[in-house]
Order: structure tokens, then sequence, then C-alpha cells
């Protein structure tokens, strides 16, 4: 089943049968109507910002999910699989179920108890004003880039398969996100986002399917793979022992540290974008299971979005290259290998599903970027800096406002990604240069009591200092590379996954330090924000298959499996 293929006009692959259009529209239909419905249920700051914290574990669980589920995901990792092999698998697995069953049963309790909006808000609380604001204005900063990358990966399945003008593109769909999310605040976000996690798994599992029928199976995907790349391309572990050995030119400790202790760490705990769905969880058991949940559903998501790149590599009949070099020569980029093959297999019906769960993936993505950088800039800028006497309709009012800014400003950022040969590249980068540096400080403030108010910030400062100043050596200075990310051969994602490590090391070195040589806080202020002055609920009274250290046992066994099957 092959849908009406123009290879030959680079700018559209399909033709949308009535059929298709009619999918479309009704899904852009749906979501507005969805915001519109729960308007009336977002009149306070609690409702707008956090759900009325009113969310089972299940719903909470699937929207922490899916708001990292979007466009970026589906496209930016197809393409990473296509340019680096299986290796990219990791970034779902020691790149994500560790740190979500570790943010469920570690630092939820925290986030939680303390009943903060943010997590800028738990720096406030525990290193005070200083910290709070550096990590706010980093993380609205990342927050715009990262929705960009959701426009601009939305713009490109419509001009690659369809022939859309890629400005048409990011606008539609930017207003309809920026009408429901105003509308109904994160409630109507993380309805759209179960509603999208559902159409995202029924639209995309057709190409896994269909691709492996057409390749004859897992086996003969891989002979295929190793004629047409390299067999180095579908192992996950047994390239790592040398840098030289594999794609992406990365050692394992790059993976174990850089990527699984730092950027997995520090983007599923500390990344507001995705705590901000936990944190609207109705207790703090739901708050607690909803990421284990996630990390049960995160373990399939590899068949649906690393699967389709690893099986371009064996059935496209084009080439594809860096987005860069795309944009100069006209040809089709790695970002491109999933539109490409939707193109390949969907016919009418079929193909309005695919295309309608890739628009579900942008909204979901973009949705999460802008509710959290509302969050953050009202809470902790507009409410902290500038107008510390706002009333709760002033909070809500410039919530609304702040998800038409920030969804203006995002349509700016969109363009920067052409500097970039891949999606995932310019994405870890921006984790390299805020999330790896926050989540050493974060860490050491839950669990060490001796952590200061000038250790944090300081050490904050220092971490992203050091991402950013690595970056730029390398770009002023390639033989830096050698140095940065240990091997001279190293690709982007490599180097990105050393600079994390050593950004986050620097930043908790430093808050150590600077912590030794200042006064701590006494330890009565650090009630319910610190282990060891904290008393955390016990649930010793709930049966043990509905206890959360029960489903993380079990999603870490499958976990481990996993790893193994495929070495």
């Amino acid at each position: 089943m092959i849908a009406v293929l123009l290879f030959s006009d680079a700018s559209r692959l399909v033709q949308l049968a009535p059929v298709d259009i009619a999918v479309i529209v009704f899904y852009f239909a749906l979501v507005l109507g969805i915001g519109f419905y729960l308007k009336q249920r977002a009149n306070t700051s609690e409702d707008f910002f956090l759900a009325g914290r009113e969310m089972t574990a299940w719903i909470a669980g699937l929207a922490f999910l899916s708001a990292n589920l979007g466009s970026l995901e589906l496209m930016g990792w197809a393409g990473s699989a296509y340019q680096y092999g299986i290796l990219a698998a990791h970034w779902y697995w020691i790149g994500a179920i560790p740190a979500m069953i570790f943010l469920g049963l570690v630092m939820m309790p925290f986030y939680y108890i303390c009943k903060t909006h943010s997590v800028p808000g738990y720096l406030q609380l525990r290193f005070g004003d200083g910290s709070r604001g550096l990590s706010a204005i980093s993380f609205a900063f990342m927050t715009v880039l990262m929705s960009g990358i959701n426009m601009y990966s939305m713009a490109l399945v419509m001009k690659v398969v369809l022939g859309w003008d890629i400005h048409f593109s990011i606008w539609v769909s930017s207003i309809t996100v920026a009408v429901y999310v105003a509308l109904g605040g994160l409630r109507s976000a993380i309805f759209n986002e179960v509603l999208q996690f559902i159409l995202i798994w029924a639209g995309a599992l057709l190409i896994p399917i269909l691709g492996l029928v057409e390749a004859g199976g897992w086996t003969k995907l891989k002979a295929q793979i190793a004629r047409n790349a390299a067999a180095e391309y579908y192992h996950m572990w047994g390239t790592l022992g040398s840098a030289n050995n594999n794609p992406m030119g990365i050692h394992w400790t790059g993976i174990v540290f850089g990527l699984g202790a730092v950027i997995a760490m520090g983007y599923w705990t500390t990344d507001f974008l995705v705590v901000q769905r936990v944190l609207s969880a109705r207790d703090l058991r739901s708050a607690k299971m909803a990421p284990i949940i996630g990390a049960a559903f995160k373990m399939c998501v590899p068949f649906i979005v690393i699967l389709p790149g690893l099986l371009g590599l064996a059935v496209l009949p084009m080439k594809l290259v860096g987005e860069d070099v795309a944009v100069a020569t006209g040809g089709h980029s790695y970002n491109e290998v999933l539109p490409l093959m939707l193109a390949r297999y969907c016919g009418p019906g079929l193909l309005g599903l695919g295309i309608t769960a890739l628009i579900a993936g942008f909204m979901s993505g973009m949705a999460g970027n802008v509710t959290a950088f509302s969050t953050v800039w009202t809470y902790d800028i507009y409410g902290a800096f500038i107008n510390k006497k706002a009333t709760d309709k002033q909070f809500v009012t410039m919530g609304r406002w702040c998800t038409i800014l920030g969804v203006l400003i995002s349509i700016g950022t969109a363009y920067l990604v052409m500097r970039f040969a891949s999606i995932m590249d310019y994405v870890q980068a921006l984790f390299s240069f805020f999330i790896a540096p926050l989540f050493g400080v974060v860490i050491l403030g839950m669990l060490w009591k001796r952590a200061t108010r000038q250790g944090g910030f300081w050490g904050l400062l220092c971490g992203t200092l050091t991402s950013i100043g690595l970056w730029a050596w390398v770009k002023f200075d390639p033989t830096a590379l050698r140095y940065v990310a240990l091997s001279p051969n190293a690709r982007s994602m490599a180097e990105n996954m050393y600079r994390a490590l050593w950004s986050c090391l620097v930043g908790s070195l430093v808050t150590v330090a600077v912590s030794l040589m200042t006064k701590p806080r006494p330890e009565s202020e650090l009630v319910g924000l610190v282990y060891g002055a904290t008393e955390i609920p016990h649930e010793r009274d709930i049966v043990f298959y509905k206890r959360p250290i029960f489903w993380a046992a079990v999603v870490t066994v499958i976990f481990i499996a996993l790893n193994v099957c495929f070495w």
C-alpha cells in the first residue's frame, strides 16, 4: 500500500484525498473545542498553571510523556537514527528510564511537598532569589528556542509531504496552540496531550509495521543496513568500546555519564516542561506514579521513532544529508526521513491519520514549551521581580498574555534550526547549556543540607558559562574537540554529551566549594526541601502492587532486558 509518490518534485511527495483533509480539519476543530470548553475551569492561577492539582496518575503520566513526544522527538530522533543508527535509542532507554524513575521516587516528594509552582520556585526556596532569577531567565530562553524547533519541524513536514508554504504551516499551527493554551491553561494542554498521545501511536505505528514487512523482518533489515551503511548501525553497546568504532564517534563513558547521569537526569528531573505535568497530580502517590507510568510507555517509543530511521537506511532510494547541506543543495535532510517514510507507505485516509499524528506531535511539544514558559515567566520573573504584589487575577491575565508572547517569539527562533545539520544536535546543545548545570545544583540542594545560597548561585552560573565556553572553544578552534569530547573524531552529539558532563561537574564542584566557605542555613529552614530535614510520607499501609517502588522495579527489569537484547 503505497501513496502516490512524486519524487521528481522535491517540494511535494503526496496529494491529500478529501478524507485526509477531513481528518486534519476535524483534529484542529477538536483541540480548539477542548480549549473553549475548559476555559471556564481556568479562572485561578492554580487552575491555569497547575490544572488545579487534580490529575490522576495515568493522565499526569501520559501528559508527562506526551509533552516530550512532540514533532521534535518524532522527526528529530528518526533523523538521528538515520544519521547515527540504533545508538539513537539510547536517548529513550538509558537517556530516560533511570531518570524518570529517579524523579518519581526521589525528587517528586520535595517538589510536591513544598507546593512549588516551578523548578525555579524550588531553587528560590532552597537557594534564594538569585538562583531563582538566573534559572528562570535561562529556562525561559531555552523554552522559546525549543518551541521554535517544534514549529520548524511541523512546517518541514508540511513542506516535504504536501508542498505547503513553510510560513503558512508555522502560523496556522502556532495560532491554534496559542488559542487553546491561552483559554484553558495547563488543563487544556494536558487533555490535548493525552489525545495527541493516542493519535501519535495510531498514526505512527503504520510505518514500522509496513516497513518491516517490506524489509523482510528484523534479520533482513540488519543485512540491508549493513550493505547500505555499516553493521555498526544496529549495535547499541557492542561498538562503544572505542570512539572510532561507531557512527557517533562516542565512547561508552559519554553515553553512561554524559547522557545517562547528566543530560537525562537534568532534563527529566529539572526541566519544568515535563515536571509541570507531574505537579498537576492530585496527591503524592499519583505524583510518584506518573513518571513511572511514563517510563513504561517511553520504552516502547523507539518502535515508532527509531525504527523508521533505520528502515530509511535500508529502503529509501535517495541518500539523506545534513540540514545545512539540504538547504544549500535542495536535497533531503536527515530530519525528513519520517515524512519520507510516511509518504512511502500511507494511502488515502491512512495518510490523513499519519499527517494528523505529526501535527499532534507538534501541538504537544509546542504546548508543553508554551505552558512552561508562561508559568516560569509569570511566577518566577513577573511575580518575583516585577510585580511582587500581583493578585491571583493578574497572574492569570499575565499567563494568558505570556502564552501569546511565547508563541510569537518562538516563531522567530524557528529559523535558527536551519543552521544545524540535525534537529537533535541543536536540542542537545541547548540542554548542555542550561539543563546539565541546573541538575547538579538542584540535586545537591535536595541531598546535602550544607549547600548554601551562595553556593547554589555561583555553581549554576559557573556551570552554565562552562558549557557555553566549551561550545565556543570548539567553534573557534575545531582541534579543541579532542579535549572536550576525548576524541578528534567525535560527532556533534558526542561533543554535546561530554560538554554536559563537564558543565555539571564544574557547577557541582563550585557549589560544594563555595558552600564550604559560606554559612549554611539552619536545619529548621530546610524542612520540606532537603533529605534528612524532611519527613517523607510512608506507603507501608498500601498493598505492595500499588506502591510506586514495585512498579519502578518492574520497569527497571524490562529496561535491563531490552538493553541486553539489542546489545
